[in-house]
């Protein structure tokens, strides 16, 4: 039955979206995925500029390959940017360490430089490339089933076949050479001591940063495909915090944005290309609002759930103060809903329409208030402030001071039980 569903399913999306179309995602997806691995050890080696370079910099090589007769997405190809790529990379540390120029800068200059050239080339050769300025840069996905290649009697699209080999090669060079990738990746001078051969594993990760390029190029072109590289590994990295859950997860939203991109730029007829880009754009914004330590989402319930602490401490200091002075305190508006809520969490009880502070409520107004009178004491003996200035910063200090540091004050003002206003400093109770 589940067989017969699954079947059923596959049908209707290729009579709906039909074969050619269903093609081309295929191959956005694989090429997607291999962006997306190679592009989370990038990210989080803090080279994300590099692959930049390299995305723009295999052109001339791909050019040059194809002008010696190499068949476009062949190995000839690959080999020729992967020649082109680590060009880029002895260019850029050749410049950093002897021309004097910071590290952004020489990778700037080396890049922009190699592309330039491998435009120059496109230009000057003419007929002779098969290969269109207007596709290095924004790509040729929606022409890749067209140009095909006989596996085993199947004709499949060549790009497809290309970047599905390219995949199970940097699967199998990161499966490899995965734990000095984390190694290398979290503290490279820790694994030189230890002897892992960080060059090597540098130079193999760009090896797989120009194929993975390479195999972009078809679908997204030399401009776009920096973003499958960086924006789909910066979203898992601010989600999760471990390196192979980032991989899994950038892969996710790089295949998510592959196929969400391309039935958009199907429906609005539009650039594949463009639209899986912008997809990849929403999916780093969602991952900016939902992060779970430091997402917008999580920064804004943090502040509220310290401003609302702010608010029950300041009334319950408030509370023990007016019974010290026994003053009256006014009820009403959001104080009568901190106090409903006192009352819920019995710190507060309420006696003939007015509310009273539990021995559970009153052990933590004294913290607080011994808290804010500690610190003015304190500010009054080391600070040279009027006594009318000490009760704002005491005011904020409060909320915040933890019992090692009241005792570390109490200690050093000689247990001083009585603050610069002349009022008594509650004992701590134990």
């Amino acid at each position: 039955m589940i067989n017969l569903v699954a079947d059923s399913a596959i049908t209707l999306w290729f009579d709906r979206v039909g074969p050619l179309h269903g093609w081309a995602i295929a191959t956005a997806v694989v090429v997607s995925a291999c962006c997306a691995i190679v592009g989370t050890l990038l990210v989080v080696r803090q080279m994300s500029l590099l692959g930049d370079a390299i995305s723009h910099a295999v052109l001339p090589g791909l050019v040059v390959a194809v002008l010696c007769g190499a068949q476009p997405g062949g190995v000839g190809v690959l080999l020729g940017a992967t020649v082109a790529a680590m060009t880029t990379v002895w260019s850029t540390r050749f410049l950093f360490r002897h021309a004097g120029l910071w590290e952004d800068a020489s990778v700037g200059v080396a890049f922009t430089t190699l592309f330039a050239a491998g435009v120059l080339l496109i230009t000057v050769s003419g007929s002779r490339v098969d290969l269109d300025p207007g596709c290095v840069l924004y790509g040729i996905l929606e022409l890749v089933p067209f140009d095909t290649v006989s596996v085993y009697g199947w004709d499949l699209p060549r790009a497809f076949v290309s970047a599905l080999s390219v995949l199970v090669l940097i699967i199998f060079g990161v499966w490899c050479t995965w734990r000095w990738q984390i190694f290398t990746a979290f503290d490279t001078d820790a694994a030189k001591a230890a002897g892992i051969p960080v060059g090597g594993v540098t130079c193999g990760l760009l090896i797989g940063v120009s194929l993975a390029t390479v195999t972009g190029f078809v679908a997204v072109g030399a401009i776009l495909v920096v973003a499958m590289l960086v924006v789909p590994a910066a979203a898992a990295e601010r989600l999760v915090h471990r390196l192979h859950h980032a991989v899994w997860l950038a892969v996710l939203f790089a295949a998510v944005g592959a196929v969400g991109g391309y039935l958009l730029a199907w429906r609005f007829s539009t650039s594949a290309a463009g639209m899986m880009a912008v997809v990849l754009g929403v999916e780093y914004l969602v991952a900016i609002l939902i992060a779970p330590d430091d997402g917008v989402a999580a920064r804004l319930v943090s502040k509220l759930v310290y401003l609302w602490r702010v608010q029950i401490e300041d009334r319950l200091a408030s509370l023990w103060r007016a019974e010290e002075s026994k003053q009256l305190v006014q009820e009403g508006g959001f104080a009568g809903l901190i106090n409903r809520w006192l009352c819920v969490r019995g710190k507060l009880r309420k006696e003939e329409n007015v509310f009273v502070l539990t021995p559970q409520g009153r052990m933590h107004a004294e913290l607080i208030v011994r808290s804010h009178r500690l610190w003015e004491t304190w500010l009054g003996k080391h600070v040279d402030l009027p006594v009318d200035h000490l009760h704002p910063p005491a005011e904020w200090i409060e909320h915040h001071l933890g019992e090692q540091v009241r005792k570390r004050i109490e200690d050093e003002l000689g247990n001083k039980d009585i603050d610069p206003h002349g009022s008594m400093i509650p004992k701590e109770k134990r």
